[in-house]
């Protein structure tokens, strides 16, 4: 029996997490939840799963929690903020971190789970993207498991060699053609994207996911994020990754070996198979996922990224080349930004220039303490909000 804890239980990846482990109740034990405010989706999975703790990270969320967890008579404790998250992720008791918290809120309680010596399912992007260095450090010096979870970076996995661990050198591996939808703008005109809705660009093609997640798929930063995690994970410089558009989201992305070969692994676009592989690794088990029906594609179609039109994944390139603090300012003024267009304050198009902007004027610092991260964080912040709030130009 396989005890875990979810970070992020009422996200989307979450809750496919939890929907694979409604299907093995004979391997999994379900140990601690946690999510943002969501209390009611919350209750409801404490009374399926009756996790030992529940953590709200917002502090009015979690005081609401408890009352309703004492009135349905559930026996959980009811933890609360950042302190919570990390000792949930550090449990004794517990085997493996489903690591699912989106941006940098899962920060620390993922680093947490590593430095306890956890198998860490990783599904947080930001723990590599702001902390690559310690967090992979953490990983060697306390003997943690790491296995990823977003689909591109678990088809990468299962393509390497057998009996590869994530965190070093593979040999005989040439490059990673790491696959993306192109997001739901993957045709329109560059012209076109200035006036592009919060409801249009949430509105992805091939994949259910959460809105900054989606929007970050819109503007290709999120496979910006997954470029830098990549290099992170399989040891590898951004030049070795080629990014490949692949629309129909069927090959999750392919490994390139020096003799030619090249792996890909493929399936149907969904997040409980690469979440089903990595909780039961080495072994396979039922995931509720169709068996992808190679007829009814019929074909598989690539195409060059256009850095013109999507210039975050061009300025992710630049943070990746640039190493040290410079991912995490990237991350911390995209967060920023997407927060402010899902509000209506900000345009598509100025998502990239406020992270563009925000990269020129902070200079990136070597990233050796965690104290270090988090100031380039709290400072890109801060200077993204002074963008938005004090511009009066309609393209920022």
């Amino acid at each position: 029996m396989q005890a875990i804890t979810i970070l992020g239980s009422t996200g989307s990846i979450g809750v496919s997490t939890l929907d694979v482990i409604r299907r093995h109740p004979d391997r999994f034990q379900v140990v601690a939840l946690t999510a943002n405010q969501d209390v009611n989706r919350m209750l409801e999975q404490c009374r399926e799963f009756q996790p030992r703790y529940a953590v709200m990270a917002n502090e009015s969320a979690s005081q609401e929690l408890q009352q309703a967890i004492h009135n349905a008579g559930l026996q959980c404790e009811v933890l609360s903020g950042n302190d919570g998250l990390v000792e949930v992720a550090s449990l004794a008791e517990v085997d493996s971190i489903m690591a699912a918290i989106v941006g940098a809120a899962g920060l620390l309680p993922t680093l947490a789970a590593a430095r306890a010596g956890k198998r860490v399912l990783l599904a947080n992007k930001e723990a590599l993207v702001m902390s690559g260095h310690l967090f992979m450090q953490a990983v060697r010096e306390h003997g943690a498991e790491l296995l990823p979870i977003d689909s591109e970076h678990n088809a990468i996995f299962q393509s390497m060699p057998a009996g590869y661990r994530t965190g070093t050198k593979a040999a005989g591996v040439r490059r990673i053609l790491l696959t993306a939808s192109g997001g739901p703008f993957r045709d329109a005109a560059s012209e076109d994207l200035a006036s592009v809705t919060p409801a249009q660009a949430v509105a992805h093609p091939n994949w259910s996911m959460g809105r900054k997640i989606s929007v970050d798929s819109a503007t290709m930063m999120n496979k910006g994020l997954e470029l830098i995690e990549a290099c992170w994970l399989f040891d590898v410089t951004p030049d070795e990754i080629e990014v490949v558009i692949h629309r129909q989201s069927v090959i999750h992305s392919m490994v390139d070996y020096t003799d030619g070969s090249v792996l890909a692994q493929m399936g149907n676009p969904d997040m409980r198979t690469p979440i089903a592989h990595a909780m039961a690794w080495p072994e396979r088990i039922e995931s509720g996922v169709e068996p992808l029906d190679m007829f009814s594609v019929g074909r598989l179609d690539f195409e060059q990224p256009d850095l013109k039109k999507f210039p975050c994944l061009r300025l992710a390139f630049e943070a990746a080349r640039l190493g040290g603090t410079a991912s995490a300012v990237l991350n911390a003024a995209n967060e920023v930004a997407v927060d402010a267009f899902l509000d209506e304050k900000l345009g598509f198009t100025g998502i990239a220039d406020v992270i563009e902007s925000t990269m020129k004027a902070i200079p990136s610092q070597q990233a050796d303490s965690l104290e270090v991260v988090l100031a380039a964080d709290e400072q890109s912040r801060n200077f993204a909000r002074g963008i938005i709030e004090g511009s009066t130009d309609a393209a920022i």
